[in-house]
């Protein structure tokens, strides 16, 4: 989700800055800078940084049950994102690229949580807004994921996936 931006955004770049922190190894401290830019944005604060926060804070969870608390988070934010807005930050992203992702990781946690009618509802929402990523490779990497979530809520399968965001055991 994060790419140049079209005009300078300090929390986006926070945010930017504890994500490439956090996928360094640095969890712990990833987390506490998100969490405290959660503290300043508020929960009614602007929704792409909200949405932003949440998504990246949910990758930093080992736990699903964790995880899915800021996943939820994240796709109601996205709810009240504009196009006009995300394109502020950058020229080429709409809302509608949001949401594969969003629905893609929902359905991951509940899967893991073995909570699998959840699960299914949110990875047949991936797929249904599939269409709306780009021709790219972070595109094909979602829509290789939405395809192995998928299988693995077929397959009941709990265990969390090798290519899944987030921190290593």
């Amino acid at each position: 989700m994060l790419t140049a931006p079209s005009s300078p955004d300090p929390t986006m770049e926070a945010i930017g800055q504890a994500v490439t922190e956090g996928r360094t190894g640095n969890t712990l401290s990833a987390r506490q800078k998100l969490l405290n830019l959660w503290s300043v944005i508020g929960v009614t604060g602007d929704p792409l940084h909200r949405c932003s926060v949440a998504h990246y804070l949910a990758d930093l969870y080992e736990d699903p049950a964790q995880a899915l608390a800021w996943d939820v988070r994240a796709l109601d934010a996205a709810g009240a994102m504009t196009d006009q807005r995300v394109q502020e930050h950058h020229a080429s992203l709409s809302t509608a690229g949001f949401y594969p992702s969003l629905h893609l990781n929902l359905a991951d946690n509940y899967r893991r949580l073995g909570s699998f009618d959840a699960a299914t509802d949110h990875i047949n929402a991936a797929k249904e807004h599939a269409p709306n990523l780009r021709q790219d490779v972070y595109g094909a990497f979602l829509r290789t994921a939405v395809d192995d979530v998928a299988e693995a809520i077929s397959q009941r399968d709990t265990t969390k996936r090798p290519s899944a965001p987030g921190p290593t055991s």
